[in-house]
Parts: C-alpha cells; sequence; structure tokens
C-alpha cells in the first residue's frame, strides 16, 4: 500500500518589524481620541478618529515577540505559511494564527527500563539524550506531539540497541576477538544509539546532538549471581597473569644459572627447582623456611 501521508516542510514566513507597527498602533490610538474630543460635534471628525483608533488596536493586534532559538509558525485557517525565526518585536496580520515553539537544545534522561540484553540476560538500562527541533513545520504538523514522541523513541530505541549487544565479556578464549557489549565498548554503543534515535525521530524534524547511556546494571535478581561471576573471572584472570609471570621468571633463572655455570643441575634437580619456585611465585602467602635435612634421592 502506498504511503499517502504528506511531508511537511519548514519554509521562511512573511513577517513585519514589530518595532514600527508598535509606533504606528500607538500613534493611530492616541491621535484618533484626540480627534473625537477635539470635535465632538463633527462626524466626519469623529469617524476618522474612531477608525484611527481602530486601526491602530488591529495593527497591536498583530504584535508578537521571539527570543534566540525560538520559531513562530503562521497559518491561515488550518493552512501553514510559514515559520518566522527573527528574533525581537514581529508583527504579522492578526488574522493569521500564530504558534511558538523552542528550537533549543533539549536534555532528556529517559526511565530505567528494564530489558533483555542479546544474551537474554535481564538489565536495567537508561539513556541521555540531547535533542531539538530542526524543522518546525515537521514537529507541529507531521506528529501529533512531538515531546511525547521523542520520549516514546528513545524508550524503544534504547531496548532495540540492548538487544544487539551483550551486557559484558563472556568466556572467550585469549587470541579471539571480543564482540561489542553495553559495558566495555560505550563510545561504540553511544554511536549506534545516536544514530538509531536519529533515524527514528526524523520524522518529527528532530535533531539528535548526543546520546550515551546513563544507567547500566544487571537487574536486582541476578545482580548478586552476575557480581560474584565477574569476581571469579577476575581472580581466574589475575591467576593466569600471575601463572604466565612466574613461567617467564622461572625459565630465565634456569636459563642465567646455565649460561653462568653456578651450579649443575640434572633434569631431576630442574624439575624440583621449577616446582619450588612456581610454588613460591604462585603462592597467596610468603614462603615458609624448610630445613632440608636430607638429599634429594634419599
Amino acid at each position: 500500500m502506498n504511503d499517502q501521508r504528506t511531508i511537511s516542510r519548514e519554509q521562511p514566513a512573511r513577517t513585519a518589524n514589530g518595532i514600527v507597527m508598535l509606533l504606528a498602533g500607538l500613534a493611530l490610538m492616541i491621535l484618533g481620541p484626540v480627534l473625537v474630543v477635539q470635535g465632538p460635534d463633527q462626524v466626519i471628525n469623529l469617524v476618522v478618529g474612531i477608525s484611527m483608533a481602530t486601526i491602530g488596536l488591529f495593527l497591536l493586534g498583530g504584535l508578537y515577540s521571539l527570543q534566540p532559538n525560538e520559531g513562530v509558525a503562521i497559518m491561515l485557517f488550518g493552512s501553514y505559511r510559514g515559520t518566522d525565526r527573527a528574533t525581537g518585536l514581529r508583527w504579522v496580520l492578526p488574522w493569521y494564527t500564530r504558534k511558538k515553539i523552542s528550537l533549543r537544545a533539549r536534555n532528556v534522561t529517559s526511565d530505567k527500563l528494564k530489558v533483555n540484553d542479546k544474551r537474554g540476560s535481564p538489565v536495567e538500562i537508561a539513556a541521555n539524550v540531547v535533542w531539538r527541533v530542526e524543522d518546525s513545520a515537521q514537529a507541529l504538523f507531521d506528529v501529533d506531539n512531538f515531546q511525547d514522541f521523542v520520549d516514546i523513541q528513545i524508550d524503544t530505541g534504547l531496548r532495540d540497541i540492548a538487544s544487539h549487544y551483550a551486557y559484558d565479556h563472556g568466556d572467550e578464549e585469549d587470541g579471539v576477538d571480543h564482540e561489542l557489549t553495553l559495558r566495555s565498548d560505550a563510545e561504540d554503543v553511544a554511536g549506534r544509539l545516536r544514530d538509531e534515535l536519529a533515524n527514528r525521530v526524523r520524522v518529527a524534524g528532530v535533531a539528535i546532538d548526543e546520546a550515551r547511556l546513563a544507567h547500566l546494571a544487571y537487574a536486582p535478581e541476578i545482580a548478586g549471581a552476575m557480581l560474584r561471576r565477574q569476581q571469579a573471572e577476575a581472580i581466574l584472570s589475575a591467576r593466569r597473569l600471575i601463572v604466565r609471570g612466574a613461567v617467564g621468571m622461572v625459565e630465565n633463572a634456569l636459563t642465567d644459572l646455565g649460561e653462568r655455570g653456578v651450579v649443575d643441575l640434572d633434569e631431576d634437580r630442574k624439575a624440583a627447582m621449577v616446582s619450588n619456585l612456581l610454588v613460591v611465585l604462585c603462592a597467596d602467602r610468603e614462603a615458609q623456611p624448610v630445613v632440608n635435612t636430607g638429599t634429594l634421592y634419599g
């Protein structure tokens, strides 16, 4: 089925300088009553005076002001006539409808959502998003309420992003390229989240300046188990590093002893020395002195 929806596009509105119209309107409203008072018996003065005051009031009715990064959508009987972004006091014909819209950057922190990551683990996630209205016509006329629309799209986009990433690395072996995760690759996740949201809110004339994760944690029901898992992984990683370093140190010690001729070790003594050094280097406690009253061979 073809999409028959009309996409609005912002266009500049034709408006006038409000200072000039303000002065003209005040002048007419002052001169009109003066003519009526000075010539109360003269019908012409009465008619002209009332007309001038009416026109002055008419001119004042078309005034409005704009601050920096604000816009006013001008409409005539429901038909869009353009958007005025000029700051200061402005004027348009009073029968034109005017609707202000802020063009400033807005900072939104989403609610904490409970979602499942790529591996199905429940996590809590929230995002901080900086967005602004880029096309006022689309924001006002292409969606029902652009602020609610953006909030809903942030939640939807966040859920979608979370389903494409695991919370953290699993048990991959060394040498294997790790996949991107929510916890370890914040910059990559933020970039994808920003692009995802930009595509979702483009229909509302909204631009996404920045999007980052503001909260990330395991859901309470699995937080304790996952914490113990992370602690175990950290201990294993530390042990692996200690053993790797200890093996290197023992290898260097044996090489130095052999090259310098300090002691001549056969294979059994080398094995015993390696065992003792590894115990000393890899143990959690300080080495305890042992008095050897015999020999290696009894």
